[in-house]
């Protein structure tokens, strides 16, 4: 019976409690303070949260590199955690008039059509049974997420964007002309990137089939000769 098949197939699990996750969870947690800072007008403190924000980024990568404590978890919180900064600068610089509404606008909206996307891309890559418990339990691996090279490119540029953005209050010079052109450059990359997840085709790798196949038992040796 299909239930039955289904029950008796052993989940894939892994250890979601390293320290890289760790470290992106921290990430995470410090948006909150990075987006009062700014609102409050103290952006000497938001300038110490970016630069803990890139140096945790850039540790916890390595750790996970170097010794071995990548975890699929991993690759969802580590764009999750870029995310969340992404978008408590973008809210928090606009409501400043310190970068344009349609571009936040441009930002967000990609944001919000990729983690739906998401989201329904963990339900279909779950592996039975479908429940509320296993869609939240992450230490049950589903989907990989694959980012496209303009993602990477574009992320990349959000982030020296809101950097520079959120620094230059407190700088001795004047850089509005740079940022203006910074700022139509990254609304090109966002449109770019956010239509090539529309059509990239390996934006993202199932794990439960791959790992159903690698537990699958070997078949039986053939029988001697003559037995």
């Amino acid at each position: 019976m299909p239930f039955r098949q289904a029950a008796m197939t052993p989940t894939l699990r892994e250890n979601i409690y390293t320290l890289p996750n760790l470290l992106t969870l921290s990430r995470i947690a410090a948006c909150p303070v990075l987006g009062w800072s700014i609102v409050h007008d103290d952006f000497y403190l938001a300038t110490g949260l970016l630069v803990y924000a890139g140096l945790t980024d850039l540790v916890d990568g390595y750790l996970a590199r170097r010794f071995n404590m990548g975890s699929v978890l991993g690759t969802i919180l580590d764009p999750a955690a870029d995310k969340t900064l992404m978008t408590t600068l973008t809210i928090t610089l606009a409501m400043k008039d310190l970068i344009p509404v349609p571009l936040a606008a441009i930002i967000l909206g990609r944001d919000v059509l990729l983690s739906l996307s998401a989201f329904y891309i963990r339900y279909i890559t779950l592996p039975p049974p479908k429940t509320f418990t296993r869609y939240w339990d992450f230490s049950i691996p589903s989907a990989e997420v694959r980012p496209t090279g303009i993602s990477k490119v574009n992320t990349a540029l959000q982030l020296l964007l809101m950097g520079v953005t959120t620094v230059s209050p407190i700088l001795p010079f004047e850089i509005s002309a740079p940022l203006q052109a910074l700022q139509w450059v990254v609304a090109g990359t966002t449109i770019w990137s956010g239509a090539s997840y529309v059509f990239a085709k390996d934006g993202f790798r199932v794990i439960s089939s791959a790992s159903t196949t690698k537990t699958r038992p070997p078949p039986p040796p053939p029988p001697h000769a003559g037995s």
